[in-house]
């Protein structure tokens, strides 16, 4: 068992995936993924930290995310974590930290 670079993670959809289909027939989906944390404060008051994420899938991934994923429908995903940066248009360093999702299980919400 590779437990080396794992992520897991069900949340919702924030906004519809941005599909983009590359020169070479590929294809790369794009989305938001909002995950929930709940918890008692030391007043006994519940708690909601809400996390985002950037997801990316590649292949069959994003055909399925295409056809079956909008805005609020609730996913299970499980890939890897990646780094990498690039210079925005005004030359400025930008620093992206996503999930690579290589299998996706669709659940419920937004049917």
């Amino acid at each position: 068992m590779s437990l080396r670079n794992k992520v897991q993670l069900i949340g919702n959809v924030g906004q519809d995936p941005i599909i983009t289909e590359l020169d070479n027939d590929k294809k790369v989906a794009r989305l938001s993924l909002a995950t929930n944390e709940h918890y008692k404060n030391n007043k006994g008051e519940k708690v909601t930290n809400t996390e985002w994420h950037n997801v990316t899938a590649w292949g069959k991934t994003a055909d399925i995310i295409e056809k079956y994923v909008g805005k609020g429908k609730e996913l299970a995903i499980e890939g890897k974590l990646t780094s990498r940066s690039y210079d925005d248009k005004e030359g400025n360093k930008r620093f992206v930290t996503e999930v690579v999702a290589n299998e996706i299980l669709l659940l419920g919400g937004n049917d």
